[in-house]
């Protein structure tokens, strides 16, 4: 079953733009070519955005051929689709990679285990709750990622034409 999504390049170094366009290339199976600009939010760096099809799966595929490297912030994100649930990876520097399960508007689904598992230690005094759901929500990419998603002068807009 297929699926589609978007990467979201938030800052890379000039030098591994070429290294992203060939890991996301031998995910996808395609040539693949991104139209890079400047980063107003990090200097010397350049974002991208680009939206992909494929099998349920890509996402991580996309996540894990590029969560080695320690200079770029990225998300991809996946569209639920009929067999699967969707998805979204954010990876920083300094946080690593974070990963969610999203429904059908986006909302990120919290697997009971993991609730369970945040109650317990926040019960034995490891942690606070709130802090707990907060990593569970992924907010601390967000809030590091969040100047990064402001695209600056020349970035793509899309027109959305469907009304929900």
């Amino acid at each position: 079953m297929t699926t589609r999504g978007v990467l979201y390049v938030h800052s890379a170094p000039r030098a591994l733009c070429p290294h992203v366009e060939w890991a996301v290339a031998g995910v996808l199976g395609v040539r693949v070519q991104l139209d890079w600009i400047r980063q107003p939010a990090s200097p010397g760096t350049w974002r991208s955005e680009f939206s992909w099809q494929g099998e349920s799966g890509t996402a991580s595929k996309l996540a894990s051929a590029l969560r080695g490297w320690q200079l770029l912030r990225f998300e991809v994100t996946a569209e639920p689709c009929t067999t699967a649930e969707g998805e979204r990876y954010s990876a920083t520097p300094d946080l690593g990679i974070f990963h969610a399960v999203t429904g059908i508007h986006g909302d990120i689904l919290i697997p009971e285990d993991r609730l369970r598992a945040a109650l317990a230690r926040s019960a034995q005094g490891e942690t606070e709750l709130e802090a707990e759901i907060s990593k569970l929500l992924g907010k601390p990419w967000d809030d590091e990622l969040e100047p990064f998603r402001y695209a600056g002068e020349g970035a793509p807009v899309r027109w959305l034409h469907q009304v929900v």
